[in-house]
């Protein structure tokens, strides 16, 4: 007999969907990816986009409960940073099959603007906070158009520094407080799905700290976070549950402890 399977080297061979591929017919394989993606809280479905003619997301398939934190990870060029801008409906790359629902909306006919207003925000590696616009100015261009997400005043509480800097120019902020002020801007609006790209770039440990501790109250409200970040171990201390990408296909789904626990695993697909 052969060593039996670990839970991770299963989850490793198993489809999105659920059951081994030899088991089920593969159209009603995808009919039930489909099916599970479009009854989850948030859920992709054989997810397809393209720079050009280059295939960068392949076939991508998950679904997140309300409240997750997942930990999206990979090594670079994985195409985690292109999934994150499929789901939020950027320009590129461009969305060519699947499906991306969220709370039973249908994000893959929307653009970026409508799937903003249906609770999807994108906190970009590069922040884009808006020069020329003080910290609140920022925010308050957020709020212009959509519900209203979190109040001035319980951001402050969450960012205190920012509450210190509110009349300064945004674009004069340290590193990290312009990561607060992106995820602030995020918090401003109408939010339930929070994807956040890159955190902790070029921050400091004492800031990163500061982040984390963020992340943990916004999932306390409820609110579901996609996280993409290259230091993975960082990262899958703050997750509930982890998707490893590679070449624009996930090689593995499962709880974030797991990836930590699977030295094997992290080497592989991880390089840690």
């Amino acid at each position: 007999m052969g060593t039996p399977e670990t839970a991770a080297e299963a989850r490793r061979t198993t489809p999105i969907g659920g059951s081994p591929a030899g088991d089920i017919a593969p159209g009603l394989a995808s009919e039930k990816v489909r099916a599970q993606a479009r009854d989850a809280y948030f859920g992709v479905s054989h997810l397809e986009a393209y720079y050009g003619d280059s295939y960068i997301v392949q076939n991508v398939s998950f679904t997140v409960n309300e409240g997750e934190i997942v930990a999206l990870l990979g090594r670079n060029g994985a195409g985690k940073s292109s999934t994150l801008r499929a789901i939020a409906r950027a320009a590129s790359p461009q969305l060519r099959g699947g499906e991306i629902w969220l709370q039973g909306e249908a994000l893959h006919e929307m653009q970026d603007y409508q799937a903003a207003l249906a609770g999807v925000q994108l906190v970009p590696e590069d922040r884009r906070i808006i020069q020329g616009l003080t910290v609140e100015e920022n925010m308050e261009l957020a709020r212009i158009e959509g519900e209203l997400g979190w109040s001035y005043e319980r951001i402050y509480s969450l960012f205190p520094r920012l509450e210190e800097r509110a009349k300064q120019e945004g674009t004069t902020l340290s590193g990290g407080e312009q990561q607060m002020l992106a995820i602030a801007r995020a918090l401003a609006r109408n939010l339930k799905l929070l994807l956040l790209d890159e955190p902790y770039e070029g921050l400091a440990p004492v800031v990163r700290h500061d982040i984390e501790r963020a992340l943990r109250e916004v999932k306390a409200d409820g609110i579901t976070t996609i996280l993409v970040e290259q230091n993975a171990v960082a990262a899958l201390k703050l997750a509930d549950t982890a998707l490893i990408l590679d070449s624009g296909e996930i090689v593995y789904s499962g709880t974030a402890q797991e990836v930590l626990g699977d030295e094997a695993l992290r080497h592989e697909y991880l390089a840690i």
